[in-house]
């Protein structure tokens, strides 16, 4: 039911947690009143997001405007706005804002097809091989595609559909196990490893980055290329891993696939030479990586060391300049400027939630409530990692999970005594992996589910499976990774 542009019911529901938590809640012991006001704000945001009562971006402008006029952060109007407006001015923000911008050009030049296609010609003989053919698409599109959903089902999962169909594998048949099912599952579980392994493959991994900082005083800031070799070993292990596991869950009925290759070739002949927008493409990718990765600061000094931000501006400046993409493209590509709103919004509030101490009180209460077990510090994280992983099997934004949970079990488990950098990226690499779950744990999934290739038990038993792997490979292969790599 709606009133306006308002869902009512999501809408009320969260009117009603932010009153009771400013008005009828008493303040605790050792929090500040404005903490607690701001804490309600926050909260009533994240249930608005997570009920769906307006747009995201919606939602966020309005959260700015009450920070603003009730001036929680600060007693004076002027100050009180600018507190409100301060996180657009988060360089990382306009990373992924940027970076969402560059990546229509996968759609529009047909590039990210393309390389899809190329793969499936490689590896088609086998079922199994299309799978790696669609994880390997996945990988190589991840570090340029900062919307996961835009890469998993805007490019990704058309393709996988064009194949199923192609063996005669749909829903509407009854022949979804043929080989349509179990390549829809590959097509969704590369989505939270590739959005785990950069910095760059998911809006929320930015927002991981500021909470860590802001947590430690920023004695740990991720840049691009050491979240990149941080999640090098274990990210690709997991995909390694991802369709075997799925293919020994949900075997395909079809093991041999011939015809995939041809099918590739035939779609490729279809497209025909690469476009001057493809050859810019590939070419400004290959400029952010090499930039990203620090590789000129490595070879030359540090004299050649770009800020991430300002590489990003770079490439779409070149986009922009050679006429792959137009000014209308980047205004029309609203994902970035949605992404830019609700991204602004959610840190600035998590930012001063930190400041006035809400996050120290918080984490605080799970620090003794885990420490009341008397255990090592190995097996505290673990329960850490574990109660903030599948938490996720109660939100629908990523997003919001990590707004609402990161910051806090991040300074409970230093306060358990686990090495900082350890539990950053173990918590980092989690935030993206818990996206495994569900059929609505973030854009992609809703999109791939609704094609009805695979039943809801038999998504969430696959996606629990993953979790266990995926969190597996990522504390053992990546805690001995990140060890001899010197990070901790």
């Amino acid at each position: 039911m709606k009133a306006g542009g308002v869902a009512l019911i999501p809408a009320l529901v969260a009117a009603a947690i932010t009153l009771l938590i400013w008005f009828v809640i008493p303040v605790p012991v050792g929090v500040t009143p404005n903490a607690w006001h701001l804490l309600a704000l926050f909260v009533g945001t994240i249930a608005a997001i997570i009920g769906k009562a307006m747009p995201i971006g919606a939602v966020a402008l309005l959260s700015i405007g009450l920070v603003a006029l009730t001036g929680v952060t600060n007693d004076k109007p002027a100050l009180a706005i600018a507190d409100a407006l301060s996180g657009f001015s988060n360089s990382l923000i306009w990373l992924i804002g940027i970076a969402i911008m560059i990546s229509r050009g996968l759609a529009k030049t047909g590039l990210g097809n393309r390389i899809g296609y190329h793969f499936i010609a490689w590896f088609g003989k086998k079922t199994l091989g299309v799978g790696y053919a669609l994880a390997l698409s996945e990988l190589v599109l991840a570090p340029v595609t900062p919307s996961n959903t835009a890469r998993g089902g805007g490019i990704i999962h058309p393709i996988m559909k064009s194949i199923a169909s192609s063996f005669g594998s749909s829903p509407e048949q009854g022949t979804e196990r043929k080989i349509g099912h179990y390549l829809s599952l590959v097509n969704y579980h590369s989505n939270p490893i590739t959005s785990a392994m950069f910095i760059t493959a998911t809006a929320p991994n930015p927002l991981v980055v500021k909470l860590i900082a802001d947590t430690t005083g920023a004695q740990i800031s991720l840049s691009w290329s050491t979240w990149a070799l941080a999640a090098l070993l274990p990210g690709l292990i997991c995909m390694l891993l991802m369709p075997l596991v799925i293919y020994a869950v949900y075997p395909p009925e079809i093991k041999s696939t011939p015809n995939a290759r041809h099918f590739a070739h035939e779609q490729l002949t279809a497209m025909g030479p690469m476009s001057y927008g493809e050859k810019v493409m590939i070419g400004v990718f290959g400029l952010l990586l090499l930039l990203w990765a620090g590789i000129p600061a490595l070879l030359l000094g540090a004299g050649w060391a770009f800020d991430t931000t300002a590489v990003a501006f770079l490439g779409l400046s070149i986009l922009l300049v050679t006429g792959v993409l137009s000014w209308d493209d980047v205004l029309k590509e609203k994902s970035a400027w949605d992404t830019i709103m609700w991204f602004s919004a959610l840190v600035m509030m998590a930012t001063f939630l930190n400041k006035l101490g809400l996050v120290q009180w918080f984490s605080g209460l799970v620090e003794t409530n885990i420490a009341g077990f008397g255990l090592i510090w190995q097996v505290s994280v673990l329960v850490l990692v574990g109660v903030y992983f599948y938490a996720h099997y109660f939100f629908a934004s990523t997003t919001a999970h990590i707004t609402a949970m990161f910051a806090a079990f991040f300074a409970a488990g230093l306060a358990l005594g686990a090495p900082p950098m350890f539990l950053a990226l173990l918590l980092a690499g989690a935030s993206s992996l818990m996206m495994s779950l569900t059929h609505y744990a973030t854009g992609t999934s809703p999109i791939i589910f609704g094609s009805g290739y695979v039943s809801m038990e038999n998504w969430w038993v696959a996606g629990f499976v993953m979790s266990i792997v995926n969190l597996a490979v990522w504390a053992v292969v990546g805690g001995i990774w990140w060890s001899m790599l010197g990070y901790w």
